[in-house]
């Protein structure tokens, strides 16, 4: 089955960010596929380069990263939650003249028409959040 994820909820609260990343291991696992992985709202804190856990937390931005690299899922913030927040690629530094990029390199910064492509190449849009 070919999974899409959709993320509202920030990883510094609540659970919903936390089941995201286990939905996604479980699932590849169990050899399954996820196409992608969309983040909205208070979901985009994901992609913080900034955010720092305690040390007997794990960081859900290492787990999104470590998922993207061994399974090479794409993790995609809405750039219109990630700019309200803060959360800027080089590109978006550049144009609003900012210092320079907030998000992890992992992360991809796009539309909502991410979101809609990839509703329509998965079987099944799992949300966590909200």
């Amino acid at each position: 089955m070919i999974y899409s994820l959709l993320v509202l909820s920030s990883p510094a609260s609540g659970h919903g960010a936390r089941h995201a990343v286990q939905f996604a291991r479980s699932a590849l696992q169990r050899g399954h596929t996820i196409d992608r992985v969309f983040f909205l709202d208070d979901g985009t804190f994901a992609g913080s380069a900034a955010a720092v856990f305690p040390q007997d937390e794990a960081s859900p931005l290492q787990c999104w990263v470590e998922l993207s690299e061994r399974h090479a899922l794409e993790l995609i913030l809405c750039v219109s939650s990630a700019l309200k927040r803060g959360l800027l690629d080089a590109g978006e530094a550049q144009r609003h003249e900012r210092c320079g990029p907030t998000i992890h390199p992992a992360f991809v910064i796009s539309g909502l028409g991410q979101l809609v492509d990839a509703m329509t190449h998965c079987d099944r849009l799992v949300t966590f959040g909200g």
